[in-house]
């Protein structure tokens, strides 16, 4: 008995020494805190590929095999680290990424001397993406500065089908065979309008920064601005508030629909993914709809059934209403002008009177009800005052239904911080 207690006792002090040793151990051996604050400074919102028998081609080709695409974005605010999301989103099998590589990007298909660096995956210079999954990328020192533009090169080594992509890139992106993403200047075998797996671009920023996330179709995606020149709206934005440590993200997807699908998927079905889920979100605006009435009766959508003004509202109180319960203010911008839109082109029918009686009443809607915590009335700022059903003519892109560069920044210079987070 005697021999048992003693053991018992020697058990017990031995824990109790054990425990002393963890507890009294040095903080620097537990393992690192990642205590940055991370915020989107760049996005692109994913969509998914469309049946090739619809009205706009994908101009994209039907698989990447053994080939580096060299992607170019040029970001809001800037940060000393930075860390890449590549999206299987709309994939049906998982995406394998050989390789990838950020840096500062110089002109055309170059980057910055310097500025290399390669990106990884939990540690792995390669990672696989499930199917309906995103990839964030470990940090990765860079000094970025606000506006600045990056290179984000892919090496995909096995046959790819580009299954998520975002449509209307209104950047060059630049493909070559092999594994490139090193390289310092390529000489592309092809290059791509539209961009493909690349979903955003997080830095780590001051505590301050806010997000704004403009959150629309193809006037916020940019159709009809200068490629290559980050002529859209929400980029002339982003110039203007550049000094307030602001992001401003674009959520736009040309094609995007309130209520239906194609070109993307609608809008209440991605607006948790594209806005709600950004991380630091402050303030939401919400330019969208002029496809919901525009598409019947042109090859877009000829026999699709055209929503009412009551539908496409009760389809911003949703939106309204989940901005909200996020704490994420929400301002409606009215809908463009868009008397004679595309008439030269097979999109012809996209206008009639019928649709400007509903354009008009979901504007009326917009600017009256005081539903949105605030209003951006982009129609006010790009109509022609002697003819507000059409576009002025030094802001209109040609084709009647988008803005030029010019009417680009006329819209974004009607946005203020006012709107944006305060009172009106």
């Amino acid at each position: 008995m005697y021999k048992n207690a003693r053991h018992a006792l020697f058990l017990r002090l031995f824990a109790a020494l054990a425990f002393m040793l963890i507890a009294t151990a040095p903080l620097q051996a537990a393992q690192p805190v990642d205590s940055s604050r991370w915020i989107a400074t760049w996005t692109a919102s994913p969509q998914p590929l469309w049946e090739g028998d619809f009205a706009l081609p994908i101009n994209l080709p039907s698989s990447l095999w053994n080939q580096t695409v060299r992607q170019v974005a040029r970001v809001s605010v800037g940060g000393r680290h930075v860390r890449v999301v590549l999206s299987n989103e709309y994939g049906s099998r998982p995406l394998v990424i050989g390789a990838a590589h950020i840096a500062l990007a110089s002109a055309g298909a170059t980057i910055t001397a310097g500025s290399d660096r390669t990106l990884t995956f939990g540690g792995q210079s390669s990672v696989t993406i499930p199917p309906g999954a995103p990839a964030i990328s470990d940090p990765v020192d860079l000094d970025l500065g606000a506006l600045g533009s990056v290179a984000v090169s892919v090496y995909l080594p096995e046959p790819t089908a580009p299954s998520t992509f975002h449509w209307d890139g209104r950047q060059t992106g630049y493909v070559i065979a092999g594994n490139q993403v090193a390289a310092a200047a390529i000489k592309a075998d092809a290059t791509l309008t539209t961009r493909v797996f690349l979903n955003a671009v997080l830095v780590d920023t001051a505590v301050n920064t806010r997000t704004v996330v403009a959150f629309g179709d193809s006037i916020t995606d940019g159709a009809g601005s200068t490629p290559d020149r980050n002529a859209r709206w929400p980029d002339f934005l982003a110039q203007r508030l550049v000094g307030d440590h602001i992001a401003v993200l674009n959520a736009g997807i040309s094609g995007a629909r309130v209520l239906r699908n194609k070109m993307g998927v609608n809008a209440l079905a991605r607006f948790d993914h594209d806005v709600l889920d950004q991380p630091g979100v402050s303030t939401v605006i919400v330019l969208m709809g002029i496809n919901d009435i525009g598409w019947r009766d042109s090859a877009l959508g000829p026999q699709e059934p055209a929503p009412t003004a009551d539908e496409l509202i009760a389809g911003y109180r949703q939106l309204i209403a989940r901005a909200h319960v996020r704490g994420v203010r929400i301002v409606g911008a009215t809908l463009t002008p868009f008397e004679a839109a595309l008439q030269d082109t097979p999109m012809k029918g996209y206008y009639n009177l019928d649709k400007e009686r509903v354009r008009q009443a979901v504007n009326r809607w917009i600017r009256e009800s005081h539903e949105f915590d605030a209003v951006v009335d982009f129609d006010a700022v790009v109509r022609d005052p002697a003819h507000p059903q059409r576009f002025l003519a030094a802001y209109d892109s040609g084709d009647h239904l988008h803005p030029g560069d010019a009417g680009y920044q006329v819209m974004a210079a009607a946005v203020d911080t006012q709107v944006l987070f305060g009172s009106h």
